[in-house]
């Protein structure tokens, strides 16, 4: 509880009054008379009457300065990137309906946690060249706290930043090493986005990219500029990534391996092959790629819908191997008396195959509203293994500028999701198996049914507070269970 104090407090005490408008320093100290006109400005607000004459007409006359996002300046032409992000979360939940509970529920008598990720990232360009360019990044993130009931008893878990294994503690680890490669096959040039990710401030229309090492699939895959970020919009596992894309990845959301993608003027498709975990939420990956890999591939479309505005869709298909179990096969081995409860890890096996695919759209509907729409589906009759337990979701969400009320950096958000599992999988929880994240010891079968919502405030250059809200029906598909209301805070800081 002292941790949100303190949050409110910051929150509180900050000055919003200017957060907006990035700070610039005069380069040698400037005299009273100049000074004087500013001081009356900062103290009265920019609708005082006390601002007149020249002074003000001039004002008026200058171009707005664009607002300061990170604490620090990042340069746009240094070969090299330093920058840094810290994001901490405090949620809590009341107590809700329970009439039982298993070893992996959320627990019904209310609770609160907080948890928090660092991340360093560095980069270097070797050399500069629009067509040929290299890429070497690297990052270094920590991952403390806890989640509500050690992130356990949701498919659509409230905080993305909670390590699924609370056992791995906050050491710090090395969470990306790679190679990003991009070669030019025109001279036509676009801006690009500069960032962690790729250094490159222009890029060749028509290009390949090459990325091998170690990385996050969703850094590639499945983007949504509405839904992807949980630093700075939904917290939300399900909302935040397609819940049905079962993601090669280690307990921590990284893995190991490689990607080719061919980008032209408006569409692009992308592939790679990476390792999987050795166990289901393992943090140990199985190197033989010959036996466990996950492959997935994606198409972009970037057309709108709407003559005029900006929108994107995306179409994902993915195709696992690795020693997994069958949620068919542990059932029938329990009804059969072979085994007292059903476990799947008990029928697990090389050459397991789990497939799905994955719907994703972006769309500019005015200035200031945007929506995005999700669908994945996979089989479902092999194990949930490396993100969450849902094998359909369907996502509806968007988020709103605060432009309209002069803070053009404020998001408001809301998202509504719903996620789904098959006969299999709802029969092995009913007979008490458990999951690598949901097990009540029996099941009332439901969707899990999530509203999210949350308003995002700029304070002040990299610092961002969140005020988050979620309500969830049938936790853990369970319809004898919950709702849950999910309160949240968020700071988050760009360095």
């Amino acid at each position: 509880m002292r941790t949100a104090i303190a949050i409110l407090c910051l929150l509180f005490s900050t000055p919003f009054g200017n957060a907006q408008v990035a700070l610039s320093l005069p380069e040698a100290p400037a005299p009273a008379s100049e000074l004087t006109p500013m001081l009356r400005f900062c103290s009265a607000g920019p609708n005082s009457e006390s601002q007149t004459g020249d002074a003000a007409a001039s004002d008026q006359n200058q171009p707005p300065e664009a607002a300061a996002v990170t604490i620090f300046p990042h340069s746009e032409t240094a070969p090299y990137w330093v920058s840094g992000q810290a994001n901490i979360i405090f949620q809590s939940s009341p107590p809700f309906h329970s009439p039982y509970q298993g070893p992996n529920s959320l627990q019904g008598a209310g609770e609160y946690k907080t948890s928090l990720v660092g991340t360093l990232y560095l980069g270097y360009q070797p050399h500069r060249n629009l067509r040929y360019n290299t890429d070497f990044l690297v990052d270094f993130e920590s991952a403390g706290g806890r989640g509500l009931s050690q992130a356990l008893g949701l498919a659509g878990f409230t905080n993305v930043d909670v390590v699924r294994n609370p056992n791995l503690g906050s050491k710090p680890y090395l969470a990306r090493a790679e190679i990003h490669q991009t070669i030019g096959l025109t001279n036509e040039t676009t801006e690009s986005d500069r960032s962690y990710l790729s250094l490159a401030t222009e890029v060749p229309v028509r290009r390949l990219e090459f990325r091998i090492g170690k990385m996050s699939l969703p850094d590639v895959f499945d983007v949504n500029s509405i839904g992807s970020d949980s630093h700075l919009q939904f917290m939300n596992w399900t909302v935040v990534n397609n819940g049905a894309w079962d993601y090669a990845a280690d307990t921590r959301g990284y893995t190991v391996g490689g990607m080719i993608e061919y980008d032209d003027r408006d569409w692009s498709v992308r592939y790679g092959i990476f390792g999987m975990p050795t166990v289901a939420n393992g943090i140990d990956l199985d190197w033989a790629f010959s036996r466990a890999s996950g492959q997935n591939w994606e198409f972009e479309l970037r057309k709108s819908l709407l003559p005029g505005r900006k929108g994107t869709t995306r179409v994902l298909s993915f195709v696992n191997r690795a020693h997994m179990g069958n949620y068919r096969e542990a059932v029938r081995a329990y009804l059969e008396g072979i085994d007292p409860t059903p476990e799947i890890s008990k029928h697990a096996r090389f050459g397991a195959v789990k497939y799905g695919f994955g719907w994703n759209n972006e769309q500019e509907i005015t200035s200031k509203l945007r929506l995005c729409t999700r669908f994945g589906w996979n089989e479902g009759q092999n194990e949930s293994f490396a993100y969450t337990e849902v094998d359909q979701t369907v996502e509806v969400c968007g988020d709103y500028s605060g432009a309209s009320w002069g803070r053009p950096i404020d998001k408001i958000g809301v998202a509504f999701v719903s996620n789904a599992i098959k006969r299999d999988h709802q029969n092995y929880l009913k007979y008490g198996g458990l999951g690598f994240i949901l097990g009540d010891g029996r099941l009332n079968y439901g969707r899990e049914n999530i509203i999210e919502t949350y308003y995002n405030l700029h304070a002040w250059r990299g610092l961002y507070f969140a005020l988050g809200l979620s309500h969830i029906n049938n936790p853990g598909y369970n319809r004898d269970r919950g709702p849950v209301w999910v309160q949240s805070v968020r700071m988050h800081v760009d360095f």
